[in-house]
């Protein structure tokens, strides 16, 4: 094959991503806009980090023995001989960013929100992506039961604002590092008496993780997993009175929800509390957001001794459950039929855009095509700058849905639009 072949050949997405475009970004737009009103409520405050790690960061943060680890990610090496995976979910970055830049000497609360990308090597189906996208709030040093509480209340304030009602909180405690090993060999125990009824994922997980039995989504496991010992009854007393006040405080708020002592979550890094907000919409996949507590996380990763906890939401499931559909902004579309008229459009456009949206198009077309071209468009208003116009100062702008017009000077055009903004 030619070089000029070759370059014809037709580039497309890759398998796993989507390009979102106008008008739906508009729908993102609207989405992320009341995220980050309600997070900035909350006291959180935006936090970027890279889109790309040390391996080593999620292979330390995330477990070794996840799936994320072991199946999904995108790992590489860079010109420099580096191991460097593109983010599989946020949580590990911001522990990083906390430690190098000493965060905790500050005085401002250890609250924190992102939305972004990650990436997954995953199946690609309705919902879920290999480029996905979440929005997700950490905080660090506060150890009461009550900020656990009042992430779930800020989460069902999030869902109310975009429009999403259906939906059930499930809660759980995975206990800590104290109390947990003697619940894992009552589960390792309990899982090799049926070990051959097992798919081979959860034979591997019996001794890597048994926690991740609880994961699995092949209905043959799940059935057997019911009957697994429950770790709500091999808590120790501390992470015990923990989860009694978790739901106490979740009481106060006025929050339902209902107990699953399966719920461990897809990551090794949790303790005590785990939530997540499910759907019966959504099909297989139908939790909508999720998260829980990482108490021992900083302190693994060389900072100072500081619980965490968190929550993410999958923005492209969010989505899916929205009925909203955004409206087109108001616009005027202005038309000229020369150059001197382009030029006048030009200067007009400048001052009119501080109060108002104006698209001004620069290619030929003739007065017929330029209202056609508005209307398809769904301008709000025309404005027309003919030589007429040109002559008087004079310019009639319409309103399109009505057909109301009138004629104003440029100054008078502006003082228009900047009083219709100031009511």
């Amino acid at each position: 094959m030619t070089r000029a072949a070759g370059m014809k050949k037709k580039v497309t997405a890759i398998k796993g991503t989507k390009d979102i475009l106008p008008p739906e970004t508009r729908k993102w737009q609207w989405v992320e806009e009341r995220a980050r009103t309600v997070f900035e409520r909350y006291g959180y405050r935006e936090l970027r980090a890279p889109v790309f790690e040390a391996t080593e960061l999620f292979e330390k943060g995330t477990g070794e023995s996840s799936d994320i680890v072991l199946k999904e990610m995108y790992t590489f090496t860079d010109k420099g001989g580096r191991s460097l995976t593109l983010r599989p979910e946020y949580t590990p970055s911001v522990v990083r960013a906390i430690i190098d830049h000493r965060l905790y000497l500050q005085p401002r609360p250890l609250r924190f929100y992102y939305i972004g990308p990650m990436f997954r090597y995953d199946k690609p189906q309705k919902g879920r992506y290999r480029q996905f996208h979440q929005m997700d709030i950490e905080v660090f040093d506060e150890k009461d039961p009550g900020i656990d509480a009042e992430i779930i209340q800020m989460a069902t304030v999030l869902l109310k604002q975009v429009g999403v009602a259906d939906y059930q909180i499930l809660v759980n405690s995975v206990g800590c590092p104290r109390c947990r090993p003697s619940y894992i060999q009552k589960l390792r125990e309990a899982a090799q008496k049926v070990r051959e009824k097992l798919c081979p994922d959860c034979q591997r997980r019996i001794e890597i993780n048994p926690l991740r039995l609880f994961d699995c989504k092949i209905e043959t496991c799940q059935a057997l997993a019911a009957n697994f010992p429950k770790i709500t009854d091999n808590l120790g007393e501390e992470c015990q009175q923990h989860f009694i006040q978790f739901q106490h405080y979740l009481q106060v708020l006025g929050i339902s929800y209902r107990v699953e002592p399966r719920l461990v979550r897809g990551l090794d890094y949790y303790t005590r509390t785990t939530f997540e907000f499910v759907t019966s919409a959504l099909g297989a996949q139908d939790a909508i957001l999720g998260g829980g507590r990482y108490d021992e996380m900083m302190k693994q990763f060389g900072g100072p001794d500081l619980c965490g906890i968190g929550l993410a939401v999958g923005v492209e499931r969010l989505l899916s459950l929205i009925k909203f559909q955004p409206s087109n902004p108001e616009f005027i579309y202005i038309i000229y039929l020369s150059e001197e008229g382009k030029e006048e459009a030009m200067k007009l456009a400048a001052e009119l855009r501080k109060e108002v949206d104006c698209l001004l198009e620069y290619k030929p077309r003739s007065l017929r095509n330029q209202l056609s071209r508005a209307n398809k468009l769904g301008a709000t208003w025309t404005l027309i700058i003919g030589e007429d116009e040109l002559k008087t100062g004079r310019f009639t702008l319409k309103h399109m849905a009505s057909g109301h017009q009138a004629s104003y000077s440029s100054a008078a055009l502006l003082e228009h639009f900047k009083s219709r903004g100031d009511q």
